[in-house]
């Protein structure tokens, strides 16, 4: 289980994917049939950013020894 804390500092997530889109990390939450949701977690300065932000999350997720893992997206 994997909980993020978005850049704003407005919402706890509880993600099942992180992936980067330009300059925006985003979170897919859930899908039903017809609809999938996902949110935008943060936005940097350029998508090599967002890429070492995935990066850290996935060192984070690697370290865990346990069965949840909590990340607070970085202001920059």
């Amino acid at each position: 289980m994997l909980w993020i804390l978005t850049q704003n500092k407005q919402s706890l997530m509880n993600v099942r994917d992180v992936s980067v889109k330009g300059k925006h990390i985003v979170g897919f939450i859930e899908s039903s049939l017809l609809d999938q949701w996902n949110k935008s977690m943060g936005k940097y300065e350029s998508n090599e950013r967002a890429i070492e932000i995935l990066e850290e999350i996935y060192s984070r997720i690697e370290e865990s020894a346990g069965a949840s893992v909590t990340y607070t997206m970085p202001q920059r």
